[in-house]
């Protein structure tokens, strides 16, 4: 079969399209892991104050890392399904993400209730340093796990207009990777918070 000039130049444009995407997504990745250094550097920094106060972090957020975690996985069985072409499996651990990625925000507002209930406020009257900082790291976070779940929403949706089979995977990979990197940023966070209070 024979291409025409317009069938060619959309098909090197599609291959050209395919090669920039994953460099350009580790660019944006490496660029947001520059922003949490200089968070976690402003808390480490910030931790030498004479008013600074440790506290022990909530069990909320001990089960919201559990719940990302395990996000990560079924983000990782529905790329491996769908190289399969098992769309039903695929399906399920997509939309399995997607609520185990609303339970880890759940449980991250409810540790920062937590914290205020143990006496560490976030903001205002009575807020400490440490808790504050908490809040701020774990809230741009939650914007990065946001736009995680517009990638997930635009992934799921391209799943259900049958966009990916074993041979057409592009897409739902660009997704994990995001996915995976929210997830192994938040475990990071996570152990740095647990060691460093």
């Amino acid at each position: 079969m024979i291409m025409t000039r317009e069938e060619s130049l959309e098909q090197e444009y599609k291959v050209a399209k395919q090669k920039s995407a994953k460099p350009m997504l580790w660019v944006s990745m490496i660029s947001m892991t520059m922003m949490f250094i200089g968070l976690t550097s402003a808390y480490i920094i910030s931790s030498k104050r004479e008013d600074w106060v440790s506290f022990e972090l909530p069990s909320a957020l001990y089960i919201s890392t559990l719940l990302l975690l395990l996000s990560s996985v079924t983000f990782f069985l529905a790329k491996k399904t769908i190289s399969n072409n098992n769309r039903q499996l695929t399906t399920l651990f997509l939309l399995t993400t997607l609520l185990l990625g609303l339970g880890f925000v759940y449980f991250q507002i409810e540790g920062f209730y937590q914290l205020q209930e143990a006496g560490l406020y976030l903001t205002g009257k009575g807020s400490v340093v440490s808790a504050s900082l908490l809040l701020v790291i774990s809230f741009a976070h939650i914007l990065h796990v946001l736009a995680g779940f517009i990638v997930l929403i635009v992934v799921i949706y391209n799943h259900f207009k049958k966009r990916y089979n074993a041979t057409e995977t592009l897409g739902l990979e660009l997704g994990a990777i995001f996915w995976h990197f929210v997830d192994i940023l938040w475990i990071l966070l996570f152990l740095f918070f647990y060691f460093i209070r």
